[in-house]
């Protein structure tokens, strides 16, 4: 059986990954499966350069191909903040709370026509020879002024999605994983994973 390596300890989106592989003979592993492998400060100024940041260091420490994503959210009306400072928006250790509270707090003063936005998602993939590969995914939506629904995290209760009307915190989390950012980069990923396989396993 092939093995490859979900570089985060986040197990929600080890489940994720492990759903999309169900019945294609591939293991997905966490970096909970190796304690010692070192953590990745994200010093990149884009998505994709963040994931080869940590897919590169997870796939030389176990030897293992690796994948990696970073993700975030766009605000056209912020010129494109939080972007990749998503997760740390409201300081360096701040909570969704937290960061949903600044983000309503910035745009309190720009009408619903100009709350656009999206979540993006970089997943990169990337052999120990160094071989690597990036692929996108993005979901466009627009930023309610109160949160709605209990699903999902981060920025998701206030991330409405015109199209079906509901946040994607109220969405159910299968329907979620299909139109969301995160979900279309990997499977984008999965397409690019048997070139990337197939070398490995014959070296």
């Amino acid at each position: 059986m092939n093995r490859i390596v979900l570089a985060t300890r986040n197990q929600g989106k080890v489940r994720e990954l492990r759903g999309l592989l169900q019945g294609t003979g591939v293991e997905v592993l966490s970096l909970d499966t190796f304690p010692d492998a070192p953590e990745v400060e994200e010093t990149g100024g884009t998505f994709a350069e963040n994931a080869l940041l940590k897919a590169l260091s997870a796939a030389r420490h176990t030897g293992l191909v690796s994948l990696a994503d970073d993700s975030g959210l766009v605000v056209d009306a912020l010129e494109g903040r939080p972007g990749v400072y998503s997760a740390r928006f409201a300081g360096p250790d701040a909570t969704d709370e937290a960061n949903n509270q600044k983000l309503m707090a910035e745009l309190q003063a720009v009408p619903p026509e100009r709350r656009t936005g999206r979540f993006r998602s970089a997943v990169a993939i990337a052999a120990p020879d160094g071989r690597t590969r990036v692929v996108h995914g993005a979901c466009e939506g627009v930023i309610l002024d109160t949160p709605r629904g209990s699903n999902g995290f981060g920025y998701d209760p206030l991330f409405l999605v015109p199209a079906y009307g509901q946040t994607l915190a109220e969405l159910p989390l299968e329907e979620k994983n299909r139109i969301s950012h995160r979900g279309q980069a990997l499977r984008l990923a999965l397409q690019e994973l048997p070139d990337f396989l197939g070398t490995a396993s014959g070296r």
